[in-house]
């Protein structure tokens, strides 16, 4: 199973995008979007209400049988994708599952918390993202974890620590500037167009 965690402000096709990609590539039966309660490193006042920003995410995804949404972070009380992946390791041991992030996330992974642990707790893909592949692969967890890089497909058998870099075709979407061109008008399902 691929965990997809994020702040989702707003979602849009990449997300999915990366998702389908998971489903084909990885060999997972499935994807949960993670929608976080908020992100310790990025501001609050940028960041929409869970509710809007978990409806955006499940609009693009309900009528995929193979990706569900969810707010276990908001149940578990947890802030950090680090407590999210012990809690649910925890409560569902027989699981195998894989953390996936963006390229953009590789490149500060080191800032978030116990990020070494997390990367001894579960298989990472991380897949490529516009500007970011360089930086990626030149972070300090790509230097400290080097050695642990293995194929794609070998990512659900693997023992952690074990990373893939997952070069896809680019989704030109971005939060950022969905956020920038629709301003708070984002939040009905119908504004998100693909671009």
């Amino acid at each position: 199973m691929a965990l997809y965690g994020g702040s989702f402000n707003p979602a849009h096709f990449g997300h999915t995008h990366v998702a389908k990609e998971c489903l084909k590539r990885l060999g997972v039966d499935a994807v949960w979007f993670l929608v976080s309660p908020g992100n310790p490193l990025k501001a609050d006042a940028d960041m929409a209400d869970f509710d809007k920003r978990y409806a955006s995410i499940e609009a693009l995804t309900k009528n995929h049988p193979r990706m569900h949404v969810s707010d276990i972070e908001t149940r578990l009380g947890t802030r950090y994708s680090a407590d999210t992946i012990f809690a649910l390791k925890k409560a569902m041991p027989h699981t195998n599952f894989i953390w996936v992030i963006g390229a953009d996330n590789l490149a500060s992974f080191h800032r978030w918390r116990s990020w070494q642990e997390i990367a001894c707790a579960l298989p990472i893909a991380v897949f490529d993202r516009p500007g970011y592949s360089i930086t990626g692969l030149n972070a300090k967890f790509a230097r400290r974890f080097g050695r642990f890089r293995t194929k794609a497909e070998k990512l659900g058998t693997s023992c952690s620590p074990a990373w893939a870099f997952l070069t896809i075709p680019r989704h030109p979407a971005s939060a950022t500037r969905l956020r920038q061109q629709l301003g708070k008008t984002w939040l009905a399902s119908a504004d998100i167009k693909e671009t």
